[in-house]
């Protein structure tokens, strides 16, 4: 599964690798060169009936993390509730203002069917809440990690799969510092490794790096920067067509273990998913979508579900599309979606998971506010390197 190049993909990226010239003479061409061909991808349709209304006129905020236990139980974070209450994009949910909704709690679980079956979270004793939730996950276990990116969210949450309190790790209300074993600078997300029983943390939007720690006790192991470098704070730019930054640009937005002991990582900022040993040896990195300015177009992953997971999943919140990518070329087969508010279409897709069927959930930030599935219609010829734009039921177009 090792590669001794770096690989770019994505749409134009026949052009930014002439553009990189020497400075990235390792890039191999890309295979995506052969545009126009066909491939066999996976494939997907959205449901638009799930989930199921909310009860209580709950109303759901900023989407902003997502994960999927064992029994295909879908566990969402979500956030803005204070501002829904007079927030100026909320117009009318201030309690005694209108009679339309209240904000739903900011963790939700649903089950494959899209029932509502559990809703907790907020502040609580023994504990500091984010300022701005961001990030979940679901360990082996049941318990619920969370992270946030506000001001003073400079630690992690754990609760059992009810909500009950278990532990803080890291310190609230600390400075940015890429290099502390105590404490993190705005978590973007984590994962839980159960062959190792480790979490990997996206550290994240202030910090730089990648950290890990023993998913039992929140004992601090180890963490690394971009390639494997000891991580530096500070500015950092990316210029597409320009040698590749030698830190996290940022936000570090995603840290996934693969089952073949691989660690997937995006770098937000500057377009990229690097790829690491679980000591943070650095093996290869990809550029997607490289032209990509703003926000970055590599926010969260997700693998397929068959043994090999040889598909990656990938959310792009400013193109507002989602990859699908063969994991050892890193190659993009072939991306679906694109701007808009109705199914199948993104405002913002944050966060993506697969469950045990392959089939595939999203998250929404900013105006989208809401979870999708895309239910996994099989293995179908498409252009290689094409969009295949909304994945509206065959049925229904």
């Amino acid at each position: 599964m090792t590669k001794k190049t770096k690989i770019a993909v994505g749409a134009s990226l026949a052009l930014a690798v002439a553009a990189m010239g020497a400075g990235q003479s390792m890039l191999q061409k890309p295979v995506a060169a052969q545009a126009g061909s066909m491939v066999s991808a996976p494939s997907f349709e959205v449901d638009p009936y799930w989930p199921k209304p909310l009860p209580n006129q709950w109303i759901i905020g900023r989407t902003i993390g997502i994960d999927i236990d064992e029994r295909d139980h879908v566990f969402i974070v979500h956030r803005d509730q204070d501002a829904m209450f007079g927030g100026a994009t909320e117009i009318g949910l201030k309690m005694g203002v209108s009679d339309c909704c209240t904000p739903a709690p900011p963790i939700l679980e649903f089950d494959p069917e899209g029932n509502l079956v559990n809703a907790w979270g907020g502040p609580g004793d023994n504990f500091t809440w984010p300022a701005s939730n961001h990030g979940l996950a679901v360990a082996p276990n049941g318990n619920v990690w969370i992270g946030g990116n506000g001001g003073g969210d400079s630690h992690v949450l754990v609760f059992t799969g009810d909500g009950q309190f278990v532990a803080q790790y890291g310190m609230p209300g600390q400075e940015v510092d890429s290099n502390s074993r105590t404490h993190f600078g705005q978590v973007a997300d984590i994962e839980i490794d159960g062959n190792t029983n480790e979490a990997y943390i996206a550290d994240g939007y202030r910090n730089k790096r990648v950290a890990v720690l023993d998913a039992s006790t929140g004992t601090f192991k180890r963490y690394w920067g971009a390639y494997g470098n000891r991580p530096e704070d500070g500015r950092v730019d990316y210029t597409p067509g320009e040698p590749l930054p030698q830190q996290f640009r940022g936000p570090v937005h995603c840290a996934v273990p693969s089952d073949d002991g691989l660690l997937y990582v995006c770098d937000r900022g500057s377009d990229r998913i690097q790829v690491f040993r679980p000591d943070g040896t650095f093996v290869r990195e990809a550029l997607i979508a490289p032209d990509t300015l703003a926000q970055g177009s590599t926010w969260d992953i997700s693998f397929s579900n068959d043994e090999d997971q040889k598909f990656i999943y990938l959310a792009d919140g400013q193109n507002f599309k989602i990859y699908v990518i063969d994991r050892e070329s890193m190659e993009v087969l072939t991306s679906f979606g694109g701007g808009g508010r109705q199914p199948g279409q993104f405002y913002a897709p944050h966060s993506i998971a697969s469950d045990s069927h392959n089939n595939i959930y999203t998250t929404e930030t900013y105006e989208g506010k809401r979870v999708q599935k895309f239910v996994y219609q099989g293995m179908k010829e498409t252009t290689r390197g094409g969009h295949t734009g909304v994945p509206w039921p065959a049925d229904r177009l």
